[in-house]
């Protein structure tokens, strides 16, 4: 069963959302199709916030990331794929996404893509301990602003 993009995106971003939340995240999508992070998230004392950008793929396809790596934002990338049948999540920085982009031109237009083989990988598979527990609370506090 194909699945329209608009579906595709959902599934990745609430699946996303659900791993987040039971890492003990506050979760809350952005709007979508807005440029930027999809995903913003704060850990249980309010003193750490995250931001997301979630790509969704129906199968093992590369991500497309647009005509710049300017795109390329937050504080990690979490990219979901075969989201219909069985989802598999790739944990990455986005230092890492920019480092393994893959540059493509035709007709002298330029853009970048993550291939699969890219991310996925052993060290990105469901790596969710990259980004944490939201249930931990944060080794500093706000300072007082008083």
């Amino acid at each position: 069963m194909k699945l329209e993009s608009q579906i595709t995106g959902n599934i990745g971003l609430y699946f996303a959302c659900y791993k987040l939340s039971r890492l003990g995240w506050n979760v809350m999508p952005t709007a979508r199709n807005a440029r930027g992070i999809d995903v913003v998230a704060y850990n249980k004392d309010g003193t750490r916030f995250i931001g997301v950008q979630v790509k969704a793929l129906s199968k093992r396809n590369p991500v497309p990331i647009g005509g710049g790596l300017e795109k390329v934002m937050g504080d990690f990338w979490i990219v979901v794929n075969n989201v219909a049948k069985d989802p598999c999540a790739f944990i990455l920085l986005p230092a890492e996404v920019r480092a393994l982009a893959h540059r493509g031109e035709k007709e002298g237009r330029v853009s970048y893509w993550l291939q699969p083989n890219a991310y996925d990988r052993p060290e990105f598979r469901d790596a969710w301990q990259r980004i944490g527990h939201g249930s931990d609370i944060a080794l500093t506090t706000p300072l007082d602003p008083e």
